[in-house]
């Protein structure tokens, strides 16, 4: 007799598909019989210039204390991140990876009975946690790919808990100006939970993106969430942070796991925050990588969404998925999001010159013979 052990899971979970990261390099090689040194990834948002020197040499220093449990409450990390941003520790809660920033919000404050709006072309984990608690999404229709705000305020109901708002928004990298987030931010209920999603803000250089930390006084019931996976290269780590009222962030630590980021993640994260050549750099490869890619468009004469994140989506003319297969024939992983309702766009990462230079090419020729 077997079991449908689906069957017993919770009702929103049940609903839930897995999410699907970027195909690794290791996979693809051996799918194709490639040889991963030849492999372009440029699929998963990640940094293209590599960790920080002094990451690894914070790593290398915390090594010898692998068999003891890092510090719970993350002291250093939360001193570092309170000194830089100007805020109290108290207002921080870190997460491992900004992901588990977005899950504790939701756990701690919305149920069944609770609504969640987000827009659409939103990141994916915005439905993904909402259906998990057994809330009702409510994904208000996008407008020019990006979030319409004004619709959004409209969405709230009394039954509503949460809004996502992501700035600049993954997978489209459309940003929401300032004074479309304080109108926005002004016509919310004191009791509705405001998650600023700025995972790629460090990638913001123009004045047209505000900084949510300057709207944390105002605003109580603001939550901004970070991450050091992008700018900051420590994806494979696993850490991220939230910044809002103490009384949020207390909610949120009594949901959060015991020890949910490590040591070697703290430790890391602590060292690159205080290397701004380091971060200069990854912003400098990323704004010449970011017109690389755009030239080579405009030369193929694809539209594309403008960005400020550190990736671009591409609208190839037809249904992206061939391409999409074409690329990776020839060793070339970008991201299609046809599960964010965008079938002929493929959205990607910026690389270095001759990473996003490799795609380029290959993208002509898969267009040439699609």
């Amino acid at each position: 007799m077997t079991c449908d052990f689906l069957a017993l899971a919770q009702p929103g979970v049940q609903k839930l598909s897995p999410y699907v990261p970027g195909k690794p390099v290791e996979e693809l090689a051996r799918e194709f019989g490639l040889r991963p040194d030849d492999i372009v990834k440029l699929a998963s948002n990640e940094n293209p210039l590599g960790p920080s020197p002094m990451a690894i040499a914070a790593i290398e220093s915390v090594l010898p204390d692998m068999t003891r449990y890092p510090d719970g409450n993350g002291f250093a990390l939360k001193q570092a991140l309170a000194d830089r941003l100007a805020v109290s520790p108290s207002m921080i809660t870190l997460g491992n990876g900004s992901n588990d920033i977005l899950e504790l919000i939701t756990r701690a404050f919305v149920g069944p009975l609770h609504e969640v709006v987000f827009s659409e072309h939103a990141f994916a984990v915005y439905p993904i946690v909402t259906q998990a608690v057994g809330a009702r999404a409510v994904v208000v229709p996008a407008k020019d790919w990006g979030h319409d705000l004004d619709a959004m305020a409209d969405a709230i109901t009394a039954d509503t808990r949460l809004v996502f708002v992501a700035n600049p928004n993954n997978p489209t990298g459309t940003w929401i100006e300032r004074a479309e987030l304080e109108r926005f931010l002004a016509r919310v209920p004191e009791q509705v939970i405001v998650v600023l999603d700025e995972a790629y803000t460090e990638y913001v250089e123009t004045t047209d993106v505000p900084n949510g930390l300057d709207y944390l006084d105002r605003y109580p019931n603001l939550l901004v969430s970070r991450t050091f996976s992008k700018a900051y290269g420590l994806a494979a780590l696993r850490v991220g942070y939230g910044i809002c009222q103490p009384g949020i962030a207390d909610a949120m630590n009594r949901v959060r796991q015991p020890f949910n980021v490590n040591s070697l993640a703290q430790a890391a994260a602590v060292a690159t925050l205080s290397d701004d050549a380091y971060l200069a750099e990854s912003r400098r490869i990323n704004r010449e990588g970011m017109a690389q890619l755009e030239a080579g468009f405009a030369a193929l004469k694809l539209q594309w969404i403008p960005s400020r994140g550190n990736f671009i989506a591409v609208d190839v003319g037809r249904d992206a998925a061939p391409v999409f297969q074409a690329l990776l024939r020839q060793g070339v992983i970008v991201r299609p999001v046809a599960n964010y309702g965008m079938p002929n766009h493929l959205r990607v990462s910026i690389g270095l010159a001759e990473e996003n230079q490799r795609f380029l090419d290959v993208l002509k020729q898969a267009l040439l013979h699609d």
